[in-house]
């Protein structure tokens, strides 16, 4: 599977970028799976379910089947967060896996930039962004995109992984 992330500071635009990308991806005819890394506890289980009923009772894990999708839900109890490349290979194979966050892993990157976000870029400290989505001209080393160029984000993408 090819691998490419999307990485950049909170609000700088990378989760619309990821949307917008998924959906060029697919409407070219790929494959595409993502991603995400989050800093916070999440759960997207809700009280008052039986899934979640069954996870609160100390199952490890929880597998929700439907005709339209399945969640699996994997409690950690206390165990280590799985690393990048075990939630990889945990994936079912397809063209393209999108990532979100994990931005010191070493896969190759674009970065989400948007000056009102008031961050300093990553990019100039960190080979593994070769592209820059940015909502204001600037001058870097390496190629700088408007933002919201889906298209030609999606071009240089394809072009680096050879899709």
């Amino acid at each position: 599977m090819k691998v490419y992330g999307v990485t950049g500071w909170k609000n700088c635009g990378k989760t619309g970028l990821m949307e917008r990308l998924v959906a060029e991806f697919c409407r070219r005819g790929h494959s595409v799976s993502t991603l995400k890394h989050a800093h916070h506890s999440t759960d997207v289980d809700q009280p008052g379910t039986d899934s979640y009923r069954h996870r609160t009772a100390g199952a490890a894990e929880v597998i929700l089947a439907s005709p339209n999708r399945v969640a699996i839900m994997q409690e950690l109890r206390g165990a280590d967060e799985p690393s990048f490349v075990e939630l990889l290979s945990r994936l079912r194979p397809v063209d393209l896996v999108l990532v979100e966050g994990f931005k010191r892993e070493t896969h190759p990157k674009i970065e989400a930039y948007r000056t009102a976000a008031g961050q300093t870029l990553i990019a100039p400290e960190d080979a593994t962004i070769r592209a820059v989505a940015s909502d204001v001209p600037l001058h870097l080393d390496r190629p700088v995109f408007d933002l919201d160029d889906t298209a030609a984000i999606a071009d240089f993408i394809a072009g680096e992984l050879g899709l």
